[in-house]
């Protein structure tokens, strides 16, 4: 995968935009973050990740996911893009931008997928 996959990705859900985060590209939901691009170019900042669940995702594949010191005490797992499926990034994705939109937002595109 690559930011431009996970852009056109969630462009086509309510709410989101293009921005920018510590000089990255990112994409928020209502000015908040969803996901930014780390300075490395390949890897995802990924919040609204739990430190059990983030955890479990390193263990389990740990090329594809990990954290570094900074961001241990906060609910965020690294993602390697060039090593990630998009099966493997877009629940994850989903999730925290439910938390981010508006509830009317979220039940309109709940109302569109049935």
């Amino acid at each position: 995968m690559t930011f431009d996959d996970v852009r056109i990705l969630v462009m086509a859900w309510p709410e989101v935009e293009d921005g920018s985060s510590y000089g990255t590209p990112a994409l928020k939901v209502r000015k908040k973050m969803l996901v930014r691009l780390k300075e490395d170019g390949d890897s995802l900042v990924m919040p609204g990740v739990p430190s059990d669940e983030r955890d479990i995702l390193v263990e389990s594949q740990p090329k594809v996911f990990y954290f570094t010191d900074h961001y241990r005490d906060y609910p965020t797992v690294l993602i390697r893009l060039s090593k990630a499926r998009r099966a493997t990034v877009e629940p994850l994705l989903r999730r925290h931008w439910r938390t981010l939109a508006s509830k009317k937002a979220v039940r309109d595109y709940d109302g569109t997928m049935g």
